[in-house]
């Protein structure tokens, strides 16, 4: 008989529950980890409610979760060769790319040419099983080696972090750059804790309520979205100019175009919000004014840099987790995510 585990398993569009199910075993150049902490994504919300239908998940019943950490229990075939081994502490990603495409071959695995492919990529909680369960098992291309002290809670916000750091790289920013970011909610306040690493010379929050009064209190300077034209705001802020980089984190066809309204001539726009709707764009002056606008996918190489980072704590992530439940209180724990109760901003779930 197999060994049995705990996994939320969602059975259909927003109906999930809690099963024992059997403990995976880990194949070639695969790793079986016990799970420690997961974190809830705001993607995950989607994924749940199924609305990205055929694609995350391929199909149901299905377990999701891809913020993790845990410590290694098993090694399958070839990983020990490559220096894993059982007690490894570890943070995941979701990503497992073919590794042997033009894109992978150039460090742009996020965006393999092989995505979805059975046998050649895997993404974690998205395309298949992920970490909302007392065990995962992840590809050794996919967990990240994390420092003894730090603790697990935090580690499970580290491929966040480390999408937040890919999304200052895709917007280009350097140095002394003035940067607006749109969304308040914890992927905006990692953004803006990356910016600040990276040398921004000026940092603004762009948001509403409680989360903006959080960036508020991290030390950044903020504006309310819901009591001016936030890209007029922007402007009144930067001389007239407006921002070097504005990073997108809300999703919302609203702020995207804010975004594109905010930056000077010349500026850099990268999007990691997933807008679920198509969004109008002035694409006449955005040519004219040589606008740069990027999508963000994950994260691209960018784990190992981030996590030195939060080592020193100048990405502060255990400032942003606000709850911790069980993976039992799982229902209550989404609750209070989805519907922002008590001032929400990361939720933790241990297994």
């Amino acid at each position: 008989m197999h060994a049995m585990m705990d996994a939320l398993v969602v059975e259909a569009p927003s109906r999930f529950d809690l099963r024992r199910v059997p403990i995976p075993e880990p194949g070639r150049h695969e790793v079986l980890c016990r799970v420690r902490a997961v974190a809830i994504c705001g993607t995950d919300t989607h994924i749940i409610a199924g609305e990205f239908p055929g694609f995350w998940p391929k199909e149901f019943p299905f377990t999701p979760g891809h913020e993790w950490s845990g410590e290694v229990v098993s090694v399958g075939q070839g990983s020990a060769d490559l220096g894993w081994a059982t007690g490894d502490r570890v943070a995941g990603t979701s990503h497992a790319a073919c590794g042997v495409c033009r894109n992978c071959v150039e460090g742009r695995y996020n965006v393999c040419e092989n995505y979805g492919r059975d046998g050649l990529h895997t993404q974690y909680g998205h395309n298949a099983p992920g970490a909302y369960a007392g065990y995962v098992v992840h590809s050794i291309k996919s967990v990240f080696r994390i420092p003894d002290h730090l603790g697990f809670d935090e580690a499970a916000l580290l491929d966040p972090a480390a999408i937040a750091l890919h999304t200052n790289v895709r917007g280009g920013v350097r140095p002394g750059d003035t940067v607006a970011i749109t969304g308040a909610g914890v992927m905006g306040l990692l953004v803006a804790e990356c910016a600040r690493a990276m040398g921004a010379g000026r940092v603004i929050v762009v948001g509403r309520g409680p989360r903006l009064r959080k960036a508020r209190e991290l030390g950044y300077e903020t504006v309310d979205a819901t009591a001016v034209d936030p890209a007029e705001a922007i402007r009144g802020l930067t001389d007239g100019l407006g921002a070097d980089v504005a990073l997108e984190c809300a999703g919302v066809p609203d702020t995207l175009q804010w975004c594109v309204r905010m930056l000077r001539r010349g500026g850099r726009c990268a999007v990691v919000g997933i807008p679920m709707s198509d969004v109008a764009l002035p694409i006449q002056s955005m040519v004219l004014d040589e606008i740069d606008l990027v999508g963000v996918r994950a994260s691209a190489g960018e784990m190992a840099r981030v996590i030195p980072l939060v080592e020193a704590k100048r990405i502060r992530v255990a400032d942003l987790i606000t709850h911790r439940y069980s993976l039992r209180e799982f229902p209550a724990a989404f609750k209070t995510f989805v519907e922002r109760q008590d001032g929400v901003l990361k939720v933790i779930v241990h297994p």
